[in-house]
């Protein structure tokens, strides 16, 4: 059997020898094989198909590894709230405690010892000068009185008998028929005689005085306050015990204590408010008379007293009040919420947030003490965002958020 061989085709494309798409005669055709083109795409299909699920596996898990950096990082920056300073209400005065007194005030005593005889007026009642508050009665003062009287014409009798005597002494010696030493005698007893009259004469006018202090008579107008005796009460006088008290209360004299730092604000002839417990609405307008001139060297304080007007009787002698002085007030200062600050052994600090989102811890003076906000006196400005509850590790260079979408009334109330 013989065999037959074919030579392969030549390299390139290939020659047709008959018509198109028909072998050559006389040649059986062969199987068509893969191409080299088609293995090569196939070859890069594959390739990006595998490069892409390696992405898409790989894509993920980077953004996920780094969101949660970014998110570590994010909550490695502490995050706060802040609040901007705000003007505090504005300060017409510090009221500051006050005592109301009379203008005049005093208690009556009796200088004429006996028994109260009858009394004339009462608590509340308005007197005038000179007005007749009661009477005494005074048995031994009267035989005290008559006694005095007798021995005044006693002495008076002697005087007389003594310048008679010292007259018909005198005519004699111009006849020598005395000697000049008796008519000496004569005549200094003339002088003693006189002296007596008006030692006698001085007893009755002091007796007579004392009588007239068995009436009790008011020293000025004003308002009986007090009536601590009755009818038949033994007055002894000097025993210290009062029979009235009266008080004049129109106007009233207002003391009040000054503190030092507001000392210098206050002069004669301005003007205050006068404000009562029982009626807050309704101040009354007071005037300062004098101050003191020194402070008081164990509470600092200076004594000023001013005056108020009380005709129609709407303040009350012994009164509690307060003063409220309108000329010395100031400018409102700032105020923060009581829980910015910090107590640190430097003293009162607040943590304020620059631009750049560092905090800066700054010593603050505050003044008076609202409960929820206190007036901040030296430290910050009405442009500086201050931290809301710092934390008690919080230091100055540290970098923090400041939370977005917090008001800083709000804040304040908190």
């Amino acid at each position: 059997m013989q065999t037959v061989q074919f030579d392969d085709p030549p390299a390139g494309p290939a020659r047709a020898h008959g018509p198109a798409g028909a072998p050559a005669p006389g040649r059986p055709a062969a199987p068509a094989g893969p191409r080299p083109v088609r293995l090569g795409r196939l070859g890069l299909v594959v390739a990006a198909f595998i490069t892409i699920g390696l992405v898409a596996g790989w894509l993920p898990r980077w953004f996920a590894r780094r969101a949660l950096v970014q998110e570590t990082r994010a909550l490695a920056v502490p995050t706060v709230a802040v609040v901007s300073p705000e003007p505090g209400k504005a300060d017409d005065g510090v009221p500051l405690p006050a005592e109301v007194q009379a203008y005049f005030e005093a208690p009556i005593y009796a200088r004429a010892s006996g028994y109260l005889k009858r009394w004339l007026v009462d608590i509340g009642e308005r007197v005038q000068t000179n007005q007749l508050l009661a009477e005494i009665d005074t048995p031994e003062l009267d035989q005290q009185l008559a006694q005095a009287r007798a021995q005044l014409d006693e002495a008076q009798a002697a005087l007389d008998l003594a310048k008679t005597t010292s007259a018909r002494w005198t005519e004699l010696l111009k006849t020598a028929s005395v000697s000049e030493q008796e008519t000496e005698e004569k005549r200094a007893d003339l002088n003693l005689k006189l002296a007596q009259v008006e030692a006698a004469r001085a007893n009755v006018r002091r007796l007579e005085e004392l009588k007239g202090f068995a009436r009790v008579t008011a020293p000025f107008a004003g308002t009986i306050t007090a009536r601590l005796t009755d009818i038949g009460q033994l007055i002894t006088a000097g025993s210290g015990k009062e029979l009235f008290r009266l008080a004049q209360t129109d106007p009233l004299r207002v003391y009040v204590q000054v503190p030092q730092t507001m000392s210098r604000d206050i002069t004669p002839g301005q003007t205050a408010q006068l404000l009562l417990p029982e009626r807050p609405d309704h101040p009354f307008l007071a005037k300062v008379t004098r101050t003191a001139g020194a402070m008081e060297p164990t509470a600092r304080t200076l004594l000023v007293e001013l005056q108020v007007d009380n005709s129609r009787d709407e303040i009350l002698a012994g009164s509690y009040a307060q003063v409220r002085f309108t000329d010395t007030a100031g400018a409102p200062r700032l105020t923060l919420p009581a829980n910015t600050l910090l107590f640190r052994a430097e003293g009162l600090q607040v943590g304020v947030v620059g631009p750049d989102g560092q905090v800066d811890l700054r010593s603050v003076k505050v003044g008076r003490d609202f409960g929820k906000t206190v007036e901040i006196v030296a430290g910050v400005g009405p442009a500086d965002r201050v931290i809301v509850n710092p934390s008690d590790s919080l230091m100055s260079g540290t970098t923090v958020r400041v939370t977005g979408g917090v008001k800083p009334k709000a804040v304040a109330e908190k």
